[in-house]
């Protein structure tokens, strides 16, 4: 029976420096269980963390990118109120309201084309160069438009005036014992013309519608000339026997 105690004593003994002989050196760790990571551990670990370091890499980039956009759409927008303001100052400094904003070009429609009236021409014209003792003149006043557009052209008789002279002496005019006068607008087209006949009978007015001696004007050459408000025709020379 002693030696069995010899016996279970070495083995506790033995027992005992093996496990001290297990033991590691201080300052290495020993996995649990006792086992290294596989090499596969080891590289979806480092998959892993590069993973995440261009996730973060990306969130820096994308936030400077964000930041230059904000910052570079502040500037351009300083820049353009800086130029809107500095327009409108030389606008103020030139004479012009700054702060009115200007109509655009295409609202101002441009003036329509109007005919020249110093192209309308006025004649005289009489229906003979002669008259007999018993034969009336019949003088006419024609009105033309020799523009390229059409006029309007006021031939009522508020505007007429057949003047009949003879040298210094003024004869008749057909406005002196005008009755009633009307205007008559009408439009002449280019290239056209409207005419308006009196049937003088040979006799004497004055302004104002005077009476006057009665009678036939004696023979002799004598003028007509035709007015229409402005206008005055050259003279036309006729003959009464």
């Amino acid at each position: 029976m002693g030696r069995q105690d010899t016996s279970n004593s070495g083995a506790g003994r033995n027992g005992s420096a093996k496990t001290a002989g297990q033991r590691t050196a201080p300052g290495k760790s020993v996995p649990r269980g006792g086992r290294k990571p596989s090499p596969a551990v080891y590289r979806r670990r480092r998959l892993f963390a590069g993973v995440a370091l261009l996730l973060v890499l990306c969130l820096i980039v994308g936030g400077v990118a964000t930041l230059t956009s904000l910052l570079g759409g502040a500037q351009q927008a300083s820049s353009a109120q800086d130029s809107a303001q500095g327009a409108s100052t030389d606008g103020a400094e030139a004479g012009q309201p700054g702060a009115t904003p200007s109509a655009s070009p295409s609202a101002t429609p441009s003036a329509s084309p109007t005919c020249d009236q110093k192209l309308v021409t006025v004649k005289a014209t009489t229906n003979k160069t002669s008259y007999a003792a018993d034969e009336k003149p019949v003088l006419s006043l024609t009105v033309s438009n020799g523009g390229k557009l059409p006029c309007k052209v006021n031939i009522g008789t508020s505007q007429m005036d057949f003047l009949v002279t003879s040298g210094s002496d003024r004869v008749f005019s057909s406005g002196d014992c005008q009755a009633d006068s009307t205007d008559l607008v009408k439009t002449i087209a280019p290239g056209k013309s409207e005419t308006a006949n009196f049937p003088w009978p040979r006799n004497r007015s004055v302004q104002g519608c005077e009476k006057v001696a009665e009678g036939a004007v004696g023979g002799g050459y004598y003028v007509f000339i035709a007015k229409l408000g402005a206008k005055v025709s050259p003279p036309t020379v006729f003959q009464l026997s």
